[in-house]
C-alpha cells in the first residue's frame, strides 16, 4: 500500500528501485558478514532480499572488501537476486572507489559519512572525490550523517558560538543542529561536485528516538531530498523493537521518510528480523496505527550497535546481551550505557554515554563520562563495568539527596 506522502521529495533511482518522489517506502538492511568473503556475503544478501529487503548494504572498508564486491554482485545475479547493492564507505572510500573501479561499477549506491572522510580541506576534497566517482559511474549516493561520528570542527565551532553568545543550548541541541547542518552543507558540496538532486539521499541518524524525531522534522523543512530513516543503533529485544517503532512510526505517520532501516543487535542467523520489523512498521502506519513516543529519558538506557560487518568481534553481541542481563536489577537513575562494536560509531557514542564499552577485536575499552577507565578482555570487563555502574548509581543517589 502506498502511503500519502506529506513531505514531497525528489525521486532517486537506486538500481531499479526508486526512493522518494512519491514511491512506496523502501525497506533495507545490512549484511554482517566479512565482505571480503564474497560467497558468504552474497548468500546473506540473497537471504535478506528474500526476506523483503529491497536494498542490501555491505561494508566496503578494506581493499579485500572492495575487490570482492564484483563477485558478490555476480553471485547475486546468478542466483536471480536483483536487489540493488549499496556500499558503505568510511575513512578510505575515496581511495577504494578510485583504486577498484570494478567495485564502483558493481555497486548501485555509495554511502558517505561526511564526518569521517577526513579533516579540513582534505575532508571536502575526499568527499568530492567520492561524489565525482558517483558522477562518472551514474550512481546515487547517500549522505549519511551520524551523531556518533560528526565533523568535530563543526561541533566545536557551534559549541563555542553557544558559549560566546550565551545561547543556552544543551549539548544535545547543538549535536542535533550540527547533524542537520552537516547534511545540508554536504548536499550542497555534492551538487557542486557534479551530482544531481535526483542522485542524493540524506540521513541524519542518532540513537535516541526523541532526537531522531526532532532532527528529521527539522531536516524535512529544509530539503526535498529523499530521507533515509533509522536509529544508529536501536538495541536488543523489546527495547530495540519499541524504539524503532516509536521513532520511525511517528515520522512516517507525519509523511517524513522514504526508506527505512531497522538496526537491531542480532546474531547472524536472525538478520532477517530487521527486515520483517521494518515492513511491520510501515504496514502499521499505513493502516493508521503507530506507537506514540513515551518518555525515553527515564530509567536505565542501554544503547548497542546493530549487528553488521563493521563489528570487529562477534563476541560483542553476546557481551551486549550479558550487559542487559546484568543490569536488569539496577536502580537506573537516568543512566545510559553504550555497548558499541565498531570503530565508526564507537568512539562518539561511548563518549556520549555515562558508561561506554567500545568492543575491539580482542579487548574492550571501558569509559566513564568519556574518560577511559581501561582496556579489558571480554571475560574481564563485566565485573569492572558493574563496579563502575554501582559507583555511578551511588553518586546519583547522593546528588538527588543533596538537591532535595
Amino acid at each position: 500500500m502506498q502511503l500519502v506522502k506529506l513531505h514531497r521529495t525528489v525521486g532517486v533511482k537506486v538500481g531499479h528501485v526508486q526512493v522518494g518522489g512519491g514511491a512506496p517506502i523502501v525497506v533495507q538492511s545490512m549484511t554482517m558478514t566479512d565482505t571480503a568473503d564474497a560467497q558468504a556475503t552474497a548468500q546473506q544478501c540473497i537471504e535478506l532480499a528474500a526476506a523483503g529487503s529491497e536494498l542490501v548494504r555491505v561494508t566496503v572498508n578494506l581493499p579485500e572488501a572492495a575487490a570482492g564486491v564484483p563477485e558478490i554482485r555476480q553471485r547475486m545475479v546468478d542466483a536471480g537476486c536483483m536487489a540493488p547493492l549499496v556500499g558503505d564507505f568510511h575513512y578510505n572510500g575515496h581511495l577504494l572507489l578510485t583504486k577498484y573501479p570494478d567495485c564502483a561499477r558493481a555497486l548501485d549506491k555509495y554511502r558517505i559519512n561526511p564526518g569521517n572522510v577526513g579533516t579540513g580541506r582534505r575532508r571536502d576534497e575526499q568527499f568530492s572525490t567520492i561524489c565525482k566517482v558517483a558522477v562518472d559511474n551514474g550512481k546515487p549516493v547517500r549522505i549519511g550523517v551520524n551523531g556518533g561520528s560528526l565533523n568535530q570542527e563543526l561541533v566545536v565551532a557551534k559549541m563555542q558560538e553557544n558559549t560566546d553568545r550565551d545561547l543556552g543550548k544543551s549539548s544535545e541541541d547543538i549535536i542535533n543542529e550540527c547533524m542537520v547542518l552537516s547534511a545540508l552543507e554536504s548536499t550542497a558540496l555534492a551538487i557542486e561536485s557534479g551530482l544531481r538532486k535526483d542522485q542524493i539521499i540524506i540521513s541524519c541518524k542518532t540513537s535516541r528516538p526523541r532526537d531522531l524525531i526532532g532532527v528529521y522534522r527539522a531536516l524535512a523543512k529544509q530539503t526535498d531530498q529523499p530521507l533515509h530513516l533509522g536509529l544508529t543503533e536501536a538495541g536488543m529485544g523489546t527495547k530495540g523493537l519499541v524504539w524503532s517503532s516509536a521513532a520511525m512510526g511517528v515520522l512516517l505517520n507525519e509523511g517524513i521518510g522514504d526508506t527505512i532501516r531497522v538496526s537491531l543487535t542480532l546474531p547472524n542467523p536472525r538478520k532477517h528480523e530487521e527486515v520483517e520489523v521494518g515492513h511491520r512498521i510501515i504496514d502499521d502506519v499505513a493502516h493508521g496505527r503507530f506507537i506514540s513516543v513515551p518518555d525515553f529519558g527515564t530509567g536505565l538506557n542501554i544503547i548497542s550497535c546493530p549487528s553488521c560487518s563493521r563489528v570487529e568481534n562477534e563476541s560483542f553481541v553476546e557481551l551486549a546481551a550479558q550487559v542487559r542481563e546484568m543490569t536488569r536489577d539496577a536502580q537506573a537513575h537516568h543512566i545510559t550505557i553504550a555497548v558499541m562494536g565498531c570503530r565508526v560509531n564507537g568512539p562518539g557514542e561511548t563518549d556520549d554515554a555515562d558508561l561506554g564499552l567500545w568492543c575491539g577485536p580482542s579487548t574492550v575499552t571501558l569509559k566513564r563520562k568519556s574518560v577511559k577507565v581501561g582496556s579489558f578482555s571480554y571475560a574481564q570487563v563485566l565485573p569492572r563495568l558493574r563496579a563502575e555502574l554501582d559507583q555511578l548509581i551511588a553518586a546519583r543517589i547522593h546528588e538527588t539527596s543533596a538537591a532535595s
